[in-house]
């Protein structure tokens, strides 16, 4: 079991910045891989970057060059800076972890909320 708690959310003008927090209740070093998600209503949900436990990042096409995900290991902590912001990155931000090799078992944290105004 992997509990994740999210933080760092808020509203910020346009061109801001907002740095994201992720605290797992186990090493992220026995995870395989942790993720950044937003979720709009009506819309899917959206990858918007992971971090792999060798410390491996991907990111959406429409936040690279704007995001960075990091990892504390020492704070089982994933990090995500979020720089330039736009109005279209307002959304929930969600954590994502999932575990195990054969048998993966998915976890996700409750979401942080990000508004940001024009």
């Amino acid at each position: 079991q992997v509990q994740l708690v999210e933080s760092g959310g808020g509203l910020v003008q346009t061109g801001g910045s907002l740095r994201l927090s992720c605290v797992a209740s186990r090493s992220i070093l026995s995870i395989n891989a942790m993720r950044w998600y937003r979720q709009v209503p009506g819309k899917e949900r959206e990858l918007v970057a992971l971090i792999t436990s060798g410390g491996s990042t991907k990111y959406a096409d429409s936040v690279a060059g704007r995001f960075t995900i990091s990892a504390d290991n020492a704070k089982n902590t994933v990090y995500l800076q979020m720089d330039s912001l736009k109005p279209e990155d307002t959304a929930v931000y969600l954590c994502n972890a999932d575990t195990g090799l054969t048998f993966r078992s998915v976890y996700w944290g409750q979401g942080t909320q990000v508004t940001v105004s024009s």
